[in-house]
């Protein structure tokens, strides 16, 4: 947005929301933060997986839980979407607690898209929609988003302690897709100074906590970064992420781990506030041999491949994705420029040298 001390025009707004964090505070604050929203028939949204956990947390207020939905499912499909929303009627549930990672957001997103009543999230993993008003859902192969600041949670709650015992396989996808965030707030449509000040500090703090296996920094860089992208939106890796996981079905956080550092590295000669910023947040001096290093020294996987996108797909990808890529990306997409990209990142192969 230009060099330091240079005056820009810009637009921010700033989003509304309450966050608690800290270690202990889904134990010690929630019930309280149910009772400040003045919730009384809450619809629970939980996994399956996580179900003694959750019974554990939300004990203290057993009471006001008036229904409970478990099936979440990745990309938040419309079918599990219309389910969220039924046991929400059934249930008159005039608020929606949401504990577990982004695709169990998104189905509590999916309920107060249009129930339009409040949503208190509790993040288990270091997804970042907790505080954005994107929803996304899943039909017939195609992944649609939104906004709208109806399904920006009320109120989150950050506590470490619920991911530290993350499996640390899926600690480092879901801290590098948080990172992506942060990444693509460098040149999203809505960009601003603002916004890349926070990305910055959401990327440091996220490699600092990748490298060192911290829960707390990571928790605090996903807020970070989701925070910017909130603001800053959807740009050209977010775009094709989406096409990779509505379409083929990819997971979602290994899916933007695999190809953070190739949008980058297309991007990169026409943004070097992005270069700038991103290398010095992961404290070197080539961010897109940073990331791959990262990566690398994380154990994630090198290519789509690996994830089970078949080479015949490639230019399906492409093709879906280039329409929905915003008009001011830094670099052209056409060409076949965006076909090499999701190329390389099928392959695990460099773009440039």
């Amino acid at each position: 947005m230009g060099e330091r001390g240079a005056v820009v025009e810009f637009s921010y707004d700033a989003l509304p929301g309450r966050v608690v964090f800290g270690p202990g505070v889904a134990r010690t604050r929630l019930a309280d933060e149910v009772e400040r929203l003045g919730a009384r028939r809450l619809l629970l949204v939980a996994s399956r997986r996580s179900a003694d956990v959750v019974a554990a947390m939300v004990e203290p207020f057993r009471g006001r839980i008036a229904g409970t939905f478990d099936a979440v499912r990745e990309h938040v499909p419309v079918e599990t979407a219309q389910a969220a929303r039924e046991a929400a009627a059934r249930a008159d549930a005039d608020a929606v607690l949401c504990i577990g990672g982004g695709s169990t957001v998104g189905a509590a997103k999916a309920v107060a898209l249009t129930t339009r009543i409040p949503v208190l999230a509790v993040p288990t993993t270091y997804a970042g929609s907790e505080v954005t008003p994107i929803w996304g859902m899943t039909e017939n192969g195609r992944k649609t988003t939104g906004v709208d600041p109806a399904v920006l949670p009320r109120v989150v709650v950050y506590d470490p302690e619920l991911t530290a015992s993350l499996p640390r396989e899926l600690a480092v996808a879901s801290g590098l897709n948080a990172m992506a965030h942060g990444v693509e707030a460098f040149w999203a449509p809505r960009r601003n100074p603002v916004s890349s000040v926070i990305a910055e500090e959401g990327i440091a703090a996220l490699a600092s906590g990748l490298r060192a296996d911290d829960p707390a920094d990571l928790l605090r860089g996903a807020w970070l970064c989701g925070a910017a992208f909130a603001v800053a939106g959807s740009g050209l890796h977010h775009k094709l992420c989406h096409v990779l996981g509505g379409t083929f079905d990819l997971p979602h956080a290994r899916t933007h781990a695999v190809v953070l550092p190739h949008v980058l590295a297309l991007n990169a000669p026409g943004a070097p506030e992005a270069v700038a910023r991103t290398a010095r947040a992961l404290g070197t001096a080539d961010p897109v041999r940073g990331l791959r290093a990262l990566a690398d020294e994380l154990g994630v996987p090198r290519g789509l491949r690996e994830l089970g996108m078949a080479e015949s797909d490639i230019d399906d990808a492409a093709r879906l994705t280039e329409p929905a890529v915003p008009a001011d990306n830094p670099v052209p997409v056409g060409g076949g420029a965006l076909r090499r990209l999701v190329r390389a990142a099928w392959a695990g192969e460099d773009q440039r040298g």
